[in-house]
């Protein structure tokens, strides 16, 4: 029977694999760091939905700024990575618009923060390392997504 203490549980760990995921690799770039922060975001949202990825990718970015040294993205990363978890997690027919929309929301909500941040010509190098950042996300979130759902079955 689950519970909401069950709930509440299971997103904290997640959350917290996720940071882990994040410090594993660090790339630094021109405005800040590429990590595998979105491989939990991800495989959050395809095994539990769009509101659970929210929750992971939106608290798990934020912690990250804040252990890793970049508090200034803080609540930027809270923004972006929320709004890519919710996003990500769009099932059936909508699923490859969700994927797109998510990497579109994230990669937009850093530029236009970099931009003002960092100016224009900084902003426009993070968009192919964002993007990238998306797609192993995808690709990593879903592996782990489709193991875990074989080891159920």
């Amino acid at each position: 029977m689950k519970t909401k203490t069950n709930d509440l549980t299971l997103l904290a760990i997640l959350t917290a694999l996720t940071i882990v995921l994040g410090m594993f690799v660090t790339l630094p770039t021109p405005t800040g760091v590429t990590t595998l922060l979105d491989v939990g975001i991800f495989f959050t949202a395809f095994y539990l939905g769009g509101k659970e990825g929210a929750i992971v990718g939106g608290f798990s970015a934020f912690l990250f700024d804040l252990l890793a040294g970049y508090p200034q993205w803080m609540f930027i990363s809270l923004l972006a990575h929320g709004g890519q978890g919710y996003l990500a997690g769009f099932s059936g027919k909508k699923r490859a618009l969700g994927l797109v929309g998510a990497t579109v929301f994230m990669v937009a909500i850093y530029f236009l923060a970099s931009t003002v941040m960092s100016g224009l010509g900084a902003a426009l190098a993070e968009v192919m390392t964002n993007t990238v950042q998306n797609i192993v996300g995808m690709i990593g979130g879903y592996l782990l997504y489709m193991g875990l759902k074989r080891l159920k079955a």
